[in-house]
Parts: C-alpha cells; structure tokens; sequence
C-alpha cells in the first residue's frame, strides 16, 4: 500500500506586485517584446529544451504561443493578450507592450491603487471619444472605392516583420497579392447579411516570392496527376460541372469494433457488401450527371475505376480545411453516409482544369461566383515561409475588420505620441468638478495622467533598436526618429525629414522635445493638430480596430493586476 500524505495548505501571496521575482519577471518580458516591435524588431528563436520545431519569428502570436510563464500575474496578462490576438490577430505586441509599461508606471507612483485605476479609466475613455471623434488627428478614413490607403496598411503590416526576409520588390508584390485575393473574398452582389468568402493558401517553399499567385477558386494537390493536358469533365446540359462532396470515407473500410458488433449470415462477404454499395453510389452519381467527385478521405480504387470509365473526374484525400470553403463555393452540402444520397446536396462549378506549380499538381476548380481564392505563397525557406503565412493571415483579417469599419490609425508610433500630447493638454484643462466627480486631487490625477502618457510614450520608443534619439513635435504631437550618430544639440531641423508614419515631412519650423530619458518632464502644450495635407503614398498604417482594442485590453488589465491583493496557490 502506497503512502499517503497529507495535503498541504494552499500558499497565500499577499501584494504579489510589490515581490522582487514579480517585477523582474514583468521587466524581462516587456525587455523580450520591446526588442521585437516594428520593422527593425529583433528575431526570436524559440524552441523547448527536448529539441524538435524552432520557429523563428518577432510575431506576438508566435511568441506568446511559445513561451511559458509560472507566475499567475504573468499568465494573467498574457492570457489578455492572447485573446485581444485571437479576436483581433493584430496589435499583439502593442497590447502586451503597452500593459507591461502602464503596470510599471502606474506601480512606481504615490497613489493607491483605487485611485489610479478610476483615473486610468477616465483617461482611456478621453482616449476612445476622441479616437471616434471627426476632430481626431491621428486617424485616416479607408475609401474602398481607391486602394490607396488598403495598400498602405498591407504593406505595413509586411514590412513590419522582418523574418518575412522581403525586399522592396517582393512587398510591393505580395501587398497587390494580399489585396487582390481579399477582393476575391468580397461579394459582388451585397445582401443584408453579407458574408465575406476565405483565401486558401497554397504553401509552396523553396521558391522565389515574386512567384505567389492568387487564383480564383480552389487548388487541390493530386500528386497522383502528372499531365498538364485539358481534363474531359462530365457536364450538366446548362454546361455546368455537378460536384458532390463526401467527408465519409469511401475506401470501403469495414465496420469499427468499438461502435458495436454486427451479425454476419455464412457466405456473406463484408468487403463484397461494402464494395457493392460503393459501386452503386458510383451508379446513381453517374446517372444524376455528377461530373466530379471530392472526398475528404480515401476513395476505393474500384469505385475510381468506374467513375473514371464515366468520365467522372475523382479527388480524394482533399482534407478537413478545404470541405468549409469547397462547400461555400459550389453550394454543395457534404455527404456523411454512403447509405443515403439525396440530389439536393450536389454543388455546381463553372470548370476544373489542372494547374502545375513548381513539382505539384493541382485541380483547380473554378466557381461560377468567386468568394473562395487560392494564395499560392512562396518564401525561400521553411521558417521564412511560415512567418509570411502567418502575417498573410494577419492581412486578410485586418481587412476584413476594415470593411467593418472602414478606418486606420496612424503607426511609426505617431498614434501613441498623439495621444499622449492629447491627453496631456486635457489633463491640464480639466474642470474642478471633473476631479470631484473621480475623487482625486488635481495632483493624483495629474501623476496618473503623465504615467499614462509615458506608458503610450514607452510604446514608440520601442520602435527604435539603433540608439537614436526620439523626438515629438509640439503642433502635430507625432514621432519623429534620429538616425544614430548624431549629437543631442544638434539641430533636429537638420537631421529629420519624415515623421514616423510618414504623414508629415519637415517642411515647417516646428519645435521639438526628446522622448527618451524626458518622459518625467510633463508639458503642458496645446491641442495636437490634424496635419493639413494627406499623403497617400508609403504611409504607415495601423488597423483601427485592433488597436482600440488593444488599448482597452492593455489598461483593463493592467487595472486588474494593479487591483489583487492577494494570489492563492494550490500546492497539491
């Protein structure tokens, strides 16, 4: 008989934050994913301590995916972020970045914890009304009628990760890609509740970037085709190709043991009777005028062999992934059993034809409406391969969060130091009664207002992994960046010629503050202005709906661990 022992009391951890191993611990991880932000981000390269996959990456999905924290403040944090990127798949390192500084800024000050945190929450909500208002200076509106300015936020996205490995040329590829295969998705007839089709992508590695492609319709690998000669497909006598899509095996295989036990009569063939009731779903399918046949497992040879003397085209092992978007795209309904085959669940295609990229095959089935593209995607290598497939991903959701509301922010770190001059001259014109309402002192609030701004400040400084200086200008509020070299006293006339974003050029006599090593040097200026003229070209964009969200996550749970008192763990 084995030993017992006894169970051991909970352990209670009273104030975790004011703990030296807390601290150190949210220092390190917000040191691991400053080094990461933006274009000139450091890689990561990460893999557990038994070997097997390295992933190589600077991407906040990958990273967080990846990395395994101990203390609960930290997986409460990180839990955040992890479903700010599952609803949002952009932004990550902003949220994350962002809920580390605030916790660091907001911990560091004289006031109790109940009181920065209705503080904080006044300043988010100034922040959301203005980043909804029309006077807003730091957003730009998306016309999908011109894609500009979608062009703009694509690019951005690619060029901000740089173990993508692209040129200039290989961005400007894929971004026209990107957004090629995104309006394939787009009905062309808008209905009430219009729903938004999907892009496959085709992973082909090894391969030049500037050979991706997108298709309209679906590409399934058939290794087992090698000719490039026109397929003879069966068709409908209003010239369309009838599909029908099975997601049941059709290989023939022979009853589980473990659904239940069958009674067999002597000289009965169970293979015989599978093989049989293949044979005649391959009879009504032919006589229904089925022109092709997809099945998400295995087809039976036999069954192959009689559909194709029927000049029934057959694909099988096409897969789980493709039965959603090959269902949407012909209107077929898959076939669970192969007992009972009703009519109403063929789909329709407009052709099928075969494609060759590269060493594979493809059949290509064509719809007769495009919402259902194929991204044919290429990279070099594995790793580069897997970190452009994720940022395509990223794409293709961002814009469709667009459609929904159809703004961007401005990025470079030109939103974040914005917003912090907005806030400032706010936090400064605020009336006595605002205070009496929040119960705080013009004081509190105005030490929690400057730890929030230099928690947005800290989010742009974070751009910069060269030791240059930052700067904001005093009219528009945006970030402007000094290449490493140059003295402090220089003239930063001089040396700056485009903001962060790229909105603004150095055309005006502005004034200047340095960011870094001033954050706790308040200033008290005026409004921030929206820049007069609109650059179209190259700018720097960030999803508006993914930051917004970003920014309340960030606050919100940097409120919730500046609120525990205690962390109670189970040591059993």
């Amino acid at each position: 008989m084995s030993r017992l022992e006894a169970k051991k009391p909970p352990l209670f951890i009273s104030e975790p934050l004011m703990r030296n191993t807390v601290s150190q611990s949210l220092s390190l991880l917000s040191g691991i994913l400053k080094s990461c932000y933006g274009p000139a981000g450091r890689l990561k390269h990460l893999h557990n301590g038994g070997g097997g996959y390295v992933c190589t990456t600077s991407q906040s999905s990958a990273i967080l995916g990846h990395l395994s924290v101990s203390h609960p403040v930290l997986r409460v944090l990180m839990a955040s972020v992890q479903n700010h990127i599952s609803r949002f798949s952009d932004c990550g390192l902003f949220t994350a970045i962002l809920c580390c500084s605030l916790i660091e800024n907001f911990k560091s000050l004289n006031v109790a914890s109940c009181t920065v945190i209705k503080i904080s929450k006044h300043l988010l909500s100034l922040c959301m009304d203005y980043l909804k208002s029309e006077a807003c200076g730091c957003r730009v509106s998306v016309d999908f009628g011109s894609v500009e300015t979608l062009l703009c936020l694509v690019r951005s996205m690619l060029t901000s990760k740089p173990a993508c490995m692209l040129n200039k040329p290989e961005v400007d590829h894929l971004t026209l890609l990107i957004l090629k295969a995104f309006m394939f998705t787009v009905p062309c007839c808008v209905e009430t509740n219009a729903v938004l089709g999907k892009c496959v992508i085709v992973p082909v590695k090894g391969r030049r970037v500037v050979d991706s492609t997108v298709l309209p319709g679906l590409l399934i690998e058939t290794p087992e085709i090698q000719s490039a000669k026109p397929l003879t497909v069966k068709r409908t006598c209003s010239n369309m190709i009838k599909i029908a899509l099975f997601s049941v095996s059709m290989s023939g295989d022979l009853f589980n043991p473990e659904e239940g036990t069958i009674t067999v009569h002597h000289g009965i063939s169970l293979e015989m009777s599978e093989l049989n009731q293949l044979l005649n779903v391959g009879k009504q399918l032919v006589n229904d005028e089925v022109g092709l046949v997809v099945c998400q497992k295995v087809i039976h040879p036999s069954l192959k062999r009689y559909l194709k003397e029927n000049h029934v085209i057959t694909v099988d092992r096409a897969g789980l992934s493709l039965m959603e978007p090959m269902s949407r795209m012909t209107g077929s309904k898959p076939i669970a059993s192969i007992h009972s085959l009703s009519p109403s669940c063929y789909g329709s295609l407009k052709d099928v034809c075969i494609e060759s990229f590269a060493s594979k095959h493809f059949v290509h089935l064509i719809p007769n409406d495009t919402v259902v593209c194929s991204l044919i995607l290429c990279n070099r290598n594995e790793t580069a391969w897997d970190e452009l497939k994720r940022i395509c991903e990223t794409a293709e959701h961002v814009l469709q969060l667009t459609i929904k509301e159809p703004l961007a922010l401005l990025g470079g770190g030109c939103t974040e130091t914005h917003l912090a001059s907005y806030i400032r001259h706010k936090s400064y014109s605020l009336s006595t009664s605002s205070f009496k309402e929040l119960d705080c002192s013009q004081t509190q609030y105005q030490l929690v207002a400057d730890g929030f701004c230099r928690s947005l400040e800290s989010v742009a400084c974070s751009l910069n992994h060269d030791d240059g200086e930052i700067l904001t200008d005093t009219f528009y509020g945006h970030c402007w960046f000094v290449p490493s070299g140059f003295p402090s006293v220089s003239n930063w006339s001089d040396v700056v010629s485009k903001c962060g974003c790229g909105i603004n050029g150095n055309t005006e006599n502005l004034n200047w503050r340095l960011l870094q090593g001033q954050f706790g040097c308040p200033i008290a200026q005026g409004c921030p202005k929206e820049p007069s003229v609109k650059v179209a070209d190259f700018l720097t964009l960030d999803c508006f709906a993914a930051k917004c969200n970003g920014l309340q996550v960030a606050l919100e749970t940097a409120n919730l661990i500046l609120d525990l008192s205690y962390v109670i763990e189970d040591q059993n």
